[in-house]
């Protein structure tokens, strides 16, 4: 389907013809003409679908159509999970909005607080934001959220796994209640759900795709392997096979140092980010991977987060995420926009579990291959209720039991003041101690 069959304006038709955009994907197809009804919607699809475009297209014409000139105020709030999603959501918004006379901002913790607030108070009509530095602005009155007509919340399921949920509640108490609500995300799990009937007024319910399905354009592979031989198969398969720009998911930042440092090591040009690098650090290394300066880029799920590189073919995960649904964020940044993909997964014997909560998430198994003189070697431990005949002490399966020849010795119990008085008794005649017995009872 055509863009132009979406009832978009011109000027939009025209700067979505400029970066090559003409197709609508589905996403689109359902989200754009649904936002046109001013319900409020939960939509749900896999990542790298256009999504973005899905929910800022429409509100970019409907806010221009009412636009007054000089008159520029918060009329639409994007509240994003993290700083690189702020800035990539932006930046499309500014490129799909570039010959509409609407201002738009973007606001993110790391950056200078100052600056922002002049950029509020010089008058924006959009404003893309992380839901803790928005709160600074709101509570130093640097911005008023008294006329927003829309309120998204872009990857909601984020939002919930690092815990914003509170900092949303509060930025509610300073919107109107009459508005346009819309959640974004790329999994509806239940808990999203939790979010959205808290948020949303009968929400018309769009999923282009059951979630838990990846992109056909991703192919995934697992590479079984040895835990303390990862980062040796991780520099092998990127050397070996000559990929030139590899996305590295890790699960904790301390791992992405050592990943990084090991690689670099190696010879393959890397860079890291994660929560405790400053966002001027996460921009150059992210800018000298887009450039192709870096070869391998190491994250961590939540700093990868919202990270759009429409030429990366390769995400290697070195291991699997804590929260499962994340897989699917990851090999997301992969295989975008109808491109070709390919999603590798190191697991160590100790991840098998974590792999069958993925395979279970994606409804399938997902095609193993062994790297010889990386893959555990195959147990041949008996698992299960019947053991291994090795310890059994018996001769056959009735034969008697065989006799040990060190049996050891049993400990002796430690004597009470209570054997005392058994040996005592013990020794009484019967009708003392029935006489005593009778005797005690009466006391």
């Amino acid at each position: 389907m055509s863009l132009e069959t979406l009832g978009l304006s011109a000027e939009i038709i025209k700067a979505l013809k400029e970066k090559g955009y003409e197709s609508a994907t589905p996403i689109q197809k359902e989200l754009i003409p649904a936002m046109f009804t001013h319900r409020d919607i939960m939509a749900g699809a896999q990542t790298g679908t256009g999504k973005t475009a899905g929910f800022s297209l429409p509100i970019l014409q409907e806010l221009s159509k009412r636009y007054v000139e000089g008159k520029h105020y918060p009329k639409a709030i994007i509240l994003v999970p993290t700083r690189e999603l702020a800035r990539q959501v932006h930046a499309s918004i500014e490129m799909y909005g570039k010959y509409l006379p609407l201002k738009s901002t973007v606001l993110y913790g790391g950056a200078n607080l100052t600056a922002q607030a002049n950029r509020l108070k010089a008058g924006v009509d959009i404003i893309v934001a992380t839901s803790g530095r928005l709160l600074e602005h709101i509570g130093q009155k640097n911005v008023n959220l008294e006329s927003v007509e829309y309120l998204v919340l872009d990857e909601a399921d984020t939002i919930l796994d690092m815990g914003f949920v509170q900092e949303v509640n509060k930025i509610l108490q300073h919107l109107p209640s009459r508005r346009q609500n819309v959640l974004i995300s790329a999994t509806l799990s239940g808990s999203v759900k939790r979010l959205a009937e808290q948020i949303l007024h009968k929400p018309k319910l769009i999923e282009v795709d059951s979630m838990g399905t990846a992109a056909g354009s991703v192919t995934q592979v697992v590479y079984p392997v040895m835990a303390e031989k990862k980062t040796e198969l991780l520099s092998y398969l990127i050397g070996s096979r000559n990929y030139q720009q590899v996305l590295v998911f890790v699960r904790k930042k301390e791992v992405a140092d050592e990943v990084a440092k090991e690689l670099n090591l190696s010879g393959l040009k890397t860079a890291v980010i994660h929560g405790d690098k400053s966002s001027g650090e996460r921009s150059r290394a992210l800018e000298g991977f887009k450039e192709g300066k870096v070869r391998v880029l190491v994250a961590t799920d939540i700093a990868a987060r919202g990270l759009d590189i429409p030429t990366l073919r390769v995400v290697m995960n070195y291991d699997i995420p804590h929260v499962t649904g994340d897989y699917i964020h990851r090999i997301g940044r992969t295989g975008r926009a109808g491109k070709k993909g390919l999603a590798i997964t190191l697991v160590s014997s100790n991840e098998m579990v974590a792999l069958k909560d993925v395979e279970r998430l994606m409804g399938k198994a997902l095609p193993q291959e062994k790297m010889e003189g990386y893959a555990p070697k195959a147990s041949m431990e008996q698992r299960g209720a019947r053991k291994s005949s090795e310890n059994k002490k018996v001769d056959g399966a009735f034969g008697k039991k065989r006799k040990s020849s060190s049996s050891p010795t049993k400990k002796k119990r430690k004597t009470t003041k209570r054997d005392g008085f058994k040996s005592f008794d013990a020794a009484k005649p019967k009708s003392d101690k029935k006489y005593k017995k009778g005797r005690r009872g009466k006391r």
